[in-house]
This record gives structure tokens, C-alpha cells and sequence, in this order.
């Protein structure tokens, strides 16, 4: 997989020199920079396999920062703030955040988590897929070595989090999953499920492939159960 380099952008020197020490010990490159515009530059600059972003951060926040990085790139990004209340973390998802977690954490988790963007993001998972170069469902197409997106034959950018979704979906059309099942197998075992993150994903990613989000042909609600992928049959949603 080559070296792995990550960005971190967190105004609070002491957990900015926690969360290096401890990537550097995983043997990761690490940058780190103090505020949200030295985080855009050094991103323009050079290329990243994961950015760590604080919300509350001096000249931009890590909310725009995540707004203009997603706009560009689908990057893995981890959320870092002291923020806790719910409709943040909306915000965070909602911009194209992967994974947030709040202050004070613990050290060991964040690190757990990273590897776990980082493996889903890099490494081919699912079962008995892995021959497969790419999946095909109406007019969608993934492939799975590019990690590239199109739809209606034009690229879509998805978030590593909205990749795995749709992948997963797309890797078993027709049969439904609650929201404890896509939780489960996207963000696993190791996070406390949460209905509300399965929905802003699947939110945004209607967003991104459905004609008409409101009314979608893919992802489709199984009112009182949960979601199933169809090729496009919008009759049932």
C-alpha cells in the first residue's frame, strides 16, 4: 500500500502532538498544521490518505475545510472536536465527514478508528467480491480498484463512507437491510450504532445518484424495516 500519509489540523498543541506521536508510532507520515486555511494549503500541496480536522480551528473551520476538501476529493476525514451535541455531528456527516468522534477521547479509539477508515478505504473488503473488477446496477457502475463512480456515464465523487454504502448495497441488490445491518457492516462493531448517521449517508448519497432524490429508483425505503437497492425500479419506495 506504500507509505500513508495524514493531515491534522488541530489548534490545541497538546492533543495536536498527542495524535502525532501516536500515528508516527503506527509508522504513518503525519503533518500537522494549526488552523483551516494551513490545512487547505499543505492539502493543495500534497497528497493524503486520511485528514483529521478539529471543528473550532482559527481562520477556517473544520467544517468548510471539509466542505471545500470533499468538493475535490473523497478522501477519508475524521472529525476531531469538544462539540457534542447532535446536530453537529449532522453537520459534520452532512459536509462529507466519514467518522467523529468528541474530546476527550480516547487516544487508543482514535487510532482504532483510523485504521478502520484507512482498511475500508484502501483495502478491498466483502466477501466473495473480490475477483469482481467492478459492479453494475442500472446506470450505475462501481469499480472497485479505482474506487471510481459513474453514474448516467458521468464520475460521481463519493465519500469513503458513502463508497462503502453503496457498495455493499450494490453487492446485494433486492434484499433489504435495517439500519442497524448498514451501520453494522459500514462503520462495525467497534462504534455505537446510530440510525441517524445511517440516514444523512444515505441522504447524501441519493443526493449524488438518484435522479430525483425525493422520489429515488435505487436506494430505496422499506417503510417500518429499512432500505434495499433495486435496478431502478422506483415502484416500490
Amino acid at each position: 500500500m506504500g507509505e500513508i500519509r495524514i493531515l491534522v489540523a488541530e489548534d490545541d498543541k497538546e492533543i495536536r502532538d498527542l495524535v502525532r506521536r501516536y500515528l508516527e508510532r503506527e509508522m504513518y507520515q503525519v503533518d500537522t498544521v494549526t488552523n483551516g486555511e494551513e490545512a487547505l494549503r499543505l492539502f493543495q500541496e500534497h497528497t493524503y490518505n486520511l485528514v483529521m480536522l478539529d471543528v473550532m480551528m482559527p481562520k477556517l473551520d473544520g467544517m468548510e475545510v471539509c466542505r471545500q476538501i470533499r468538493a475535490h476529493s473523497n478522501v477519508p476525514i475524521m472529525m476531531l472536536t469538544a462539540k457534542d451535541h447532535e446536530t453537529d455531528k449532522v453537520l459534520g456527516l452532512g459536509v462529507g465527514a466519514d467518522d467523529y468522534i468528541t474530546k476527550p477521547f480516547s487516544i487508543n479509539e482514535v487510532i482504532a478508528r483510523v485504521k478502520a477508515l484507512m482498511r475500508r478505504f484502501l483495502v478491498l473488503g466483502g466477501e466473495g467480491r473480490l475477483a469482481d473488477e467492478s459492479l453494475q446496477c442500472g446506470e450505475i457502475t462501481i469499480d472497485l480498484k479505482t474506487y471510481q463512480v459513474t453514474v448516467r456515464k458521468e464520475s460521481v465523487s463519493l465519500t469513503a463512507k458513502e463508497f462503502e454504502l453503496l457498495k455493499f448495497f450494490m453487492s446485494q441488490p433486492e434484499r433489504v437491510f435495517t439500519k442497524v445491518q448498514l451501520f453494522r457492516q459500514v462503520w462495525g462493531s467497534g462504534y455505537i450504532e446510530d440510525d441517524n448517521t445511517v440516514m444523512v449517508h444515505i441522504r447524501k448519497l441519493r443526493k449524488k445518484i438518484e435522479l430525483d432524490p425525493s422520489h429515488p429508483q435505487y436506494i430505496q425505503t422499506v417503510w417500518g424495516i429499512g432500505y434495499k437497492f433495486t435496478g431502478g425500479n422506483n415502484e416500490d419506495r
